[in-house]
C-alpha cells in the first residue's frame, strides 16, 4: 500500500468509519485492547448480515491486530482474522489480512458459495482500504 503503516493503522482503528468505507466488514464495536470482545458485523455479497462478539488477541499498533470468534464453544466453528502490517519504505508499507477457519463444522459452513462470498467480501475490503488511505490521505 502506498501509505505509512501509521494512515493504515489509523484507518483499521477507527472502527466508526467502517460503514462509510468497508462493503464487506459493515460494523465493528468496542475496544482494541488485548483481551476485549468486539461486536463485528460482516455483510457478505448476496447474504445476509452476520454478527459476532470475537476476542482481541493482538493489539500490537501500527504491526498487528487479531482477533478470534467462535460458535458455541471452541473447536466447533472458530474463526481467526489478523492484519498485519510491514513498513518498506516511509511512504509504503506491506499489508497481509487472513482468516483462519477451524472446528469440526469448518469443513461443511466454508464449502462452496459462503468461501467464495467471505474471499470476495476481504478482497473487497482490501481494495478499499487501499483506496482509501492512498486516495486521501485518511
Amino acid at each position: 500500500i502506498a501509505a505509512p503503516a501509521a494512515r493504515v493503522w489509523a484507518v483499521l482503528m477507527d472502527f466508526p468509519s467502517y460503514p462509510g468505507w468497508n462493503p464487506f466488514v459493515r460494523g465493528v464495536a468496542g475496544s482494541a485492547t488485548t483481551g476485549a470482545r468486539l461486536q463485528v458485523t460482516i455483510e457478505p455479497a448476496g447474504g445476509r448480515p452476520m454478527s459476532f462478539a470475537p476476542e482481541v488477541l493482538v493489539c500490537e499498533p501500527e504491526r498487528e491486530f487479531r482477533w478470534r470468534g467462535r460458535v458455541l464453544v471452541r473447536g466447533v466453528f472458530d474463526g481467526e482474522h489478523s492484519f498485519r502490517l510491514a513498513p518498506l519504505t516511509p511512504d509504503s508499507c506491506g499489508f497481509v489480512h487472513e482468516e483462519c477457519f477451524s472446528g469440526i463444522l469448518a469443513p461443511l459452513i466454508m464449502r462452496g458459495d459462503m468461501e467464495a462470498r467471505t474471499r470476495a467480501g476481504f478482497v473487497a475490503m482490501n481494495r478499499a482500504l487501499k483506496a482509501r488511505v492512498e486516495r486521501n490521505g485518511a
